[in-house]
């Protein structure tokens, strides 16, 4: 049954892609969504989840936190290495590095494949939960697939890259419901990583895809998809709930 639910996530990814690049004439507005998408998932989806998955303190700070004031910071500083090297060889001020849109576009690869872990780990406990993760997962699968497609090509990658971070994006939740008939995950790493990935998630939104959104575009209509986006998420964790 996760498996089979799995299978609509990997559709609902696809469609969330297929948005971001259909809309290319409405750049501005389609950053602006993605920026509020990102924030409403960190915000509301996986610090709340980190924060009761991994639950322990480490010098009288949650783990979670920690985690996730980690992830921004490596976040930040491979995006700066990655710049100081790419204007070592020449590159001018304010070109975007290709590298952080993959590494962040497998961020999100790494995630989805939680989310079947998630999902398969639901299903085992019993089916009230399983559909209730389910809901979640599919949901906002759409948001992930949007997001990854967005920001691969948002660094200067070409469409093939997108695709590819795509596809792979859309079948990792299938791949992660898969393994969990072989294994269970422990409920803490799982927390910890969630922690990690929303602190990469929250830097890439406030430094990369807002500021980009608002740069030749501050339109009201641009600050209303990213207030959409967030308000959108929070429907989808409503729901859930």
């Amino acid at each position: 049954m996760a498996v089979i639910v799995a299978l609509g996530a990997f559709l609902m990814t696809l469609l969330g892609g297929w948005t971001a690049q259909r809309v290319t004439d409405r750049r501005h507005l389609v950053l602006g969504l993605a920026g509020g998408l990102m924030l409403g998932v960190v915000g509301l989806d996986l610090l709340p989840e980190a924060l009761h998955a991994a639950g322990r303190e480490v010098f009288g700070v949650p783990l979670a936190l920690l985690l996730f004031v980690a992830g921004f910071l490596v976040a930040h500083v491979v995006e700066r290495l990655l710049a100081v090297r790419q204007a070592a060889h020449g590159a001018e001020n304010g070109v975007r590095v290709p590298q952080v849109g993959l590494t962040a576009a497998a961020a999100m690869v790494a995630h989805s494949l939680a989310d079947g872990v998630a999902l398969g780990a639901a299903f085992q406990v019993g089916g009230g939960m399983g559909v209730a993760v389910a809901l979640a997962v599919i949901t906002h699968d759409f948001a992930d697939g949007f997001n990854t497609y967005t920001l691969t090509s948002l660094y200067g990658n070409d469409r093939r890259k997108a695709l590819l971070m795509l596809f792979a994006d859309a079948a990792a939740p299938v791949v992660g419901a898969a393994s969990t008939l072989l294994f269970t995950l422990p409920e803490e790493p799982l927390g910890a990583y969630l922690g990690f990935f929303g602190g990469l998630l929250l830097y890439l939104a406030a430094a990369e895809i807002l500021p980009e959104a608002h740069h030749k575009h501050p339109a009201l209509s641009t600050l209303m998809c990213t207030v959409g986006g967030v308000a959108g998420i929070w429907l989808v964790v409503g729901i859930a709930e």
